[in-house]
């Protein structure tokens, strides 16, 4: 036997008994894990990530507003409202087409305002009873932004708006005029009332008649539009509120019935009405 064989059959069995080593480790450890006394303390944990959703759907007005009770400024009140669409998007339920944080400004400034202040606000007109074909015009000018108003339904009224006219003395008609339609004589004495203000809108009435949804409008000169139908045209029935939204700063006068969006009544509304 040669050394070189010497050393080969040394180096198998350096090699054999290194196996028979790792066998034996291997041996032990599958006895301690059939074990289960002893395998309770050889198991790792097992960490488990709790993950938490939240539906915004369900947040309304109510809870912002707790939220919201933490806030200084108006500026962190914007921030809110940039924070994701389901505070600062316009809510599709939303009468008004406000979003959540809108509202919550709003609530917020009715709650703060004393008494006194809120008396020196002026007062939107909330229709209740249409039992006799009377002409009734609300006196508070709107210029500009957007206002709402709610008209309780009785019988079959004509609503809408109509050129501010401060000079003009309805007793000298004995109250037998309409702003639409009826005697066209007296058209001119309202254009007579005209002011710059008016603008370029030739809009100076439009209505929505309760009894079969039709629009009328007016420029109490060449343009006199009666019945005409629009794409919300839909009738009402007593018991039924009537919502309007008058948009000025996109031109517009929307119709509602009973909180739901039925359509623009007019486009292209510019300069005070009331």
């Amino acid at each position: 036997m040669t050394s070189e064989d010497c050393d080969a059959n040394a180096e198998l069995r350096r090699r054999n008994a290194e196996l028979e080593s790792e066998i034996g480790k291997l041996r032990l450890e599958n006895a301690q894990l059939r074990r289960p006394e002893a395998s309770d303390h050889e198991v790792l944990p097992v960490a488990v990530a709790t993950v938490v959703m939240v539906d915004l759907s369900r947040v309304d007005a109510s809870i912002v507003s707790h939220v919201t009770s933490f806030l200084g400024t108006a500026r962190e009140l914007l921030n809110l409202a940039l924070t994701c669409k389901s505070f600062g998007w316009h809510q599709p339920v939303s009468t008004l087409n406000w979003s959540l944080v809108e509202e919550v400004a709003w609530r917020t400034v009715c709650s703060r305002a004393t008494g006194d202040e809120m008396g020196c606000l002026p007062q939107y007109v909330r229709g209740e009873n249409y039992s006799r074909s009377v002409a009734v015009s609300g006196s508070y000018v709107m210029k500009s932004g957007a206002h709402y108003a709610e008209f309780l339904i009785t019988g079959v009224p004509y609503i809408g708006i109509v050129r501010p006219m401060p000079g003009l003395d309805d007793r000298a008609y004995l109250g037998n005029f309409c702003f639409i339609g009826g005697d066209y004589s007296v058209f001119p004495d309202f254009l007579a009332q005209r002011s710059d203000e008016w603008g370029d809108s030739d809009v100076h009435a439009c209505e929505y008649f309760c009894d079969d949804g039709h629009m009328g409008w007016t420029n109490w000169d060449v343009e006199l539009n009666e019945g005409v139908d629009w794409d919300g045209i839909e009738c009402c029935q007593s018991g039924d509120t009537v919502g309007m939204l008058l948009n000025l700063d996109e031109g517009t006068l929307t119709v509602y019935r009973n909180n739901r969006r039925l359509g623009d009544l007019k486009e292209g509304l510019s300069g005070p009405y009331c």
